[in-house]
């Protein structure tokens, strides 16, 4: 049998609001997907396509989180790494090996590497990571629909100039990373 490995990526570490999001995918080598790359050189309408397909034929995958209270408890880094930890505990299988996107791996006891610029060199890092941008953005876009006057479906959530002038006029929703500066500033003004 194959060896099943786990290739995991993350989506918002920069964002000013909502949850960081990994993903672990475990890719069937006896059923390819073509085009996968690394989610930042696809256009949104592949992403979405590839996301269903990887769904659909990946041996497992699974989506770990970590939400704005645990990012500001945590910190950005320690709050990711927790996720990749949830991501990769629930797939309903081990994993014999994983490959994290990025320079660091999670404090954990699989057999892993990290590998810079692994959403470009391993599909099973190119497929985490296009999951993981999928439901990042969905997310955006159901506070979007709750919240239409912030543009989330513009600028997903990272520090724009147009996100700048909804926050100062809007203020500072619940699902804020409240550690992070421009955020810290503004509730620092309003007391």
């Amino acid at each position: 049998m194959d060896k099943l490995i786990a290739g995991v990526d993350e989506v918002g570490r920069g964002p000013l609001v909502g949850d960081v999001v990994t993903a672990a995918v475990i890719l069937d080598p006896s059923n390819p997907i073509e085009g996968l790359n690394d989610s930042k050189k696809l256009s949104e309408k592949k992403r979405i396509v590839l996301a269903q397909e990887i769904r659909e034929k990946a041996l497992y995958w699974n989506i770990g989180r970590a939400n704005p209270a645990e990012i500001d408890k945590l910190n950005i880094l320690h709050a990711t790494m927790l996720a990749m930890v949830r991501a990769v505990k629930g797939l309903p299988v081990t994993p014999d090996f994983v490959r994290v996107d990025g320079n660091r791996l999670p404090a954990w006891n699989y057999s892993s590497e990290a590998v810079v610029k692994g959403d470009s060199l391993h599909q099973e890092i190119s497929a985490a990571s296009i999951i993981a941008k999928v439901e990042r953005d969905n997310d955006m876009l159901a506070l979007h629909e709750a919240f239409p006057q912030y543009n989330f479906a513009g600028h997903k959530g990272y520090p724009t100039k147009a996100h700048f002038a909804a926050l100062a006029e809007f203020g500072v929703l619940d699902c804020y990373r409240k550690s992070f500066k421009p955020v810290k500033a503004l509730l620092t003004n309003d007391n």
